[in-house]
């Protein structure tokens, strides 16, 4: 990963607000319906050049094509996947289920929006998965990299996500596999293309692995705590075999509970997966320190430390609400978390999660998005005059 020298870098977690004709277009694919796909893909490339330009506008260091060509971080795996189908299901969420009031009025709201879920019209796994998607993976990497290359002056370096083999085998749901863990394997064998196709082109690969805390509270959430930490286990062992080509400085990991609006009381602890958390073949280990349920967890990296080679991405920006934080309480922030990693030099800013991870389902409204990573770019600086003096 970038390291910055006498400042801290600025970055994000990947998805970042879609144009609203984009967006109706993919929602309309995810529901069934019939789409003009050369219209997705004109308007998708002119998404990518919008914002890449907007992330540097506002001085972002490490950018990313914003997920701009995909209707959600995990479920465009849909197209480039084969033995995926039909018609699946998604466990609640036990923190949702626990309070139906709230759940009554989160159903209200998703219902008035046109959006992507990640929940509902959901494939199955019907048989051998496989990739199948490069045409379009390479189309999706040569959009950004002209869009870098004209845009992107000045940023230290372009990041390209990828879902974790993880999320997509427990959103997507096995009737193929004779286990679990065959299936895990296959989704991770295949995904082996997608990460080694990103950074064979230049970019920073970021896996999005919300599964290694999410999961807790929703696949697992009537289970023993073992079951899930066997399942995070299984699936870094699974993330470090499809990187085995890829060297781990070019790799980041980011974990999250789910980048959603709700009571997050039946969250895994940090404590409970850190252990796991660090077997993983990465340089950057990416963390969501902004939300009200975990904000405190940068003090764990003070008992259970990363490798002395890796950097922390920190989320010190909030992704789900309309609040702008102010330059000194993320100033305030990375300088706590620079002193329990011992080292301002491995910290990078970040934002908690995407801002859009399906599309039409982010919480804040565009102008404050860009508004909120200015912030970001100007706590960062402040925090970076303190601790490099």
């Amino acid at each position: 990963m970038s390291r910055a020298g006498a400042r801290i870098l600025t970055t994000h977690a990947g998805s970042l607000p879609r144009p609203p004709e984009l967006t109706r277009l993919f929602t309309r694919r995810s529901r069934g319906e019939v789409v003009d796909e050369k219209a997705i893909e004109t308007a998708g490339r002119d998404a990518v050049a919008w914002v890449v330009g907007e992330q540097r506008r506002v001085g972002l260091d490490i950018v990313s094509n914003g997920e701009q060509q995909r209707e959600s971080f995990v479920l465009y795996l849909r197209r480039r996947l084969s033995g995926i189908g039909g018609q699946g299901d998604r466990p609640l969420f036990t923190d949702i289920e626990s309070y139906p009031k709230f759940k009554e009025e989160r159903v209200r709201m998703v219902a008035t929006r046109e959006a992507v879920s990640n929940v509902s019209y959901l494939p199955k796994c019907i048989g051998t998965v496989s990739y199948i998607g490069q045409a379009e993976l390479d189309a999706e990497c040569a959009a950004f990299k002209a869009a870098f290359t004209a845009q992107g002056q000045g940023a230290a370096a372009p990041f390209f996500t990828a879902a974790s083999p993880g999320i997509l085998a427990s959103i997507v749901r096995n009737e193929h596999y004779p286990s679990f863990e065959a299936y895990l394997n296959a989704v991770a064998t295949a995904l082996r293309v997608e990460y080694e196709t990103i950074v064979g082109n230049g970019f920073q690969l970021q896996i999005d692995a919300p599964d290694l805390a999410l999961e807790r509270h929703a696949s697992f959430g009537k289970r023993p705590i073992e079951d899930f930490q066997h399942f995070v286990d299984m699936v870094v062992a699974a993330i470090n075999g499809a990187l085995v080509n890829i060297p781990r400085d070019k790799v980041r990991l980011h974990v999250c509970w789910g980048n959603y609006e709700g009571p997050h009381d039946h969250d895994v602890p940090l404590t409970g997966i850190l252990s796991i958390l660090r077997k993983a073949k990465v340089g950057s280990l990416y963390l969501p320190f902004a939300n009200p349920r975990h904000a405190h967890e940068y003090k764990v990296l003070r008992d259970m430390p990363l490798d002395p080679d890796q950097m922390l991405v920190a989320g010190v920006i909030d992704t789900v609400t309309n609040y702008i934080e102010h330059p000194e309480v993320v100033a305030d922030r990375l300088e706590r978390v620079a002193d329990a990693v011992g080292d301002p030099g491995r910290v990078i800013a970040g934002t908690d999660c995407g801002f859009d991870t399906s599309a039409g389902m982010g919480r804040v409204a565009e102008d404050i998005v860009w508004a909120k990573l200015g912030s970001m770019v100007e706590g960062a600086r402040l925090a970076s005059q303190r601790l490099f003096a």
